[in-house]
């Protein structure tokens, strides 16, 4: 058997992350390993119980309390949102399964603080009239914060209580979680990591993002309590459904295969697991699920460094107790490349922009708007490599020398890039 606290300490020190804590569940027995520290500046030890941002984690535990409602046959998938939630200044067409598969079409990256009051998710719905319409509802898929937080004021409404609330009353309360949070004065009573960014290691000076973000991303939780969410999922025949696959994911990354109402769908050398990946200010985590093997394994960073540790870890950890490894990343092929995508590209929060220099192209990445009040590296330059099929529409960047090579894909309108539709401008 191997020793993962040890491979966790090699590779982390390997990927340059300063805190992690590893969780592996596998038919019945947990294994729970801390390393390193939660803040470079304190020298605070990791240890198995301490607090990690889940990032968009957060969303699967939205999607299930709205499985939860369905249930109760309070809502429906195909009801359009305007006829539950008649404020919400969307397209009518839009329907709750659309947020559910981010194939509503709005520009979902909307991270407007609308302060601390329970009113919050309400101020941000209001926000959405100001919202593009990316495409129009069901005709594609593009990742869609906004969606989530129209899901959770929809939760709110239902159940005339706050997000937060519900998340409490729905789900950590009946799983039994004590160390699962929404809010920095709960995290604060615990051992909660910071972020620190991957070029240097520092610590971040921002450390969640804005309350109305809640169902879309700021859940802080221990992994050993990620762990029993993510073992209802096995156990609780209510939440089949959201395994089931409704939308394809056709860049494939790390084996996404598939979007089920919320998960990720992957192959992983024939085998199919579901799970979900989730980033805020330099904290990463990952979720990963195999119902065959019965095998779970989390993975909390407090590193924008975390994808460098966990694709290793995870297939060390996969090869152990399934047989199959993390599939390997496109890689970047010899190719020329042309001024077909030099451009500028916009959409909620984001300006990038592409140029050639040479023989490559440069895509700059700005952060812009609201999202500057937490964007700790609001300028990021990358380069684009020519990458499988060799057709000039097809590219891999990476974060630095030592990541994983990402796919990007240009059409004619617009450029795809970490699940998003990125308009051309």
């Amino acid at each position: 058997m191997a020793d993962w606290a040890r491979r966790l300490d090699e590779l982390a020190v390997a990927a340059d992350v300063t805190g992690a804590v590893l969780a592996i569940w596998h038919d019945g027995e947990t294994t729970i390993v801390p390393y390193g520290v939660l803040n470079s500046t304190t020298g605070v030890r990791t240890t198995a119980d301490s607090l990690f941002q889940l990032g968009s984690i957060s969303k699967a535990w939205t999607a299930s309390m709205i499985v939860q409602l369905a249930v109760e046959e309070r809502l429906r998938p195909a009801d359009p949102i305007v006829k539950l939630l008649p404020e919400a200044p969307v397209d009518p067409r839009i329907t709750v399964g659309h947020l559910l598969i981010h194939t509503s079409g709005i520009d979902g990256d909307l991270f407007t603080d609308t302060g601390r009051g329970d009113d919050c998710l309400q101020r941000y719905v209001e926000l959405l009239a100001d919202v593009d319409q990316l495409f129009e509802p069901g005709t594609a898929y593009s990742y869609c914060n906004a969606g989530f937080v129209l899901l959770g004021r929809l939760i709110e409404v239902l159940d005339d209580r706050t997000w937060d609330e519900s998340l409490k009353a729905r789900l950590i309360e009946p799983l039994g979680l004590t160390h699962t949070v929404t809010l920095p004065e709960e995290a604060i009573l615990h051992n909660a990591a910071v972020g620190h960014l991957a070029t240097d290691g520092s610590r971040v000076k921002t450390w969640q993002l804005p309350r109305s973000i809640g169902p879309a991303g700021t859940i802080t939780a221990s992994a050993s309590d990620l762990l029993e969410f993510a073992k209802l999922h096995l156990t609780d025949e209510r939440y089949a459904v959201m395994q089931e696959p409704q939308v394809p994911f056709a860049a494939g990354i790390g084996g996404f295969v598939d979007l089920g109402l919320t998960w990720r769908i992957f192959d992983w050398g024939g085998r199919r697991l579901f799970g979900h990946d989730g980033t805020t200010i330099s904290q990463l985590a990952f979720l990963r699920i195999d119902p065959e093997a019965r095998l779970i394994m989390c993975l909390l960073t407090n590193s924008g460094n975390g994808t460098r540790l966990f694709e290793p870890l995870a297939s060390e950890v996969f090869t152990q107790y399934a047989g199959v490894a993390h599939p390997e990343a496109p890689q970047p092929i010899d190719g020329p490349v042309d001024d077909r995508h030099v451009g500028r590209y916009e959409r909620a929060g984001v300006r990038v922009d592409v140029d050639r220099r040479g023989d490559e192209l440069v895509l700059t990445y700005q952060a812009t708007g609201d999202r500057l009040a937490f964007a700790e590296d609001p300028v990021h330059e990358y380069e684009l490599r020519p990458t499988e099929p060799a057709d000039g529409n097809h590219f891999v960047t990476r974060e630095a020398p030592g990541h994983p090579w990402v796919p990007i894909t240009f059409t004619p309108t617009h450029v795809f890039t970490s699940g998003r539709v990125t308009p051309r401008r």
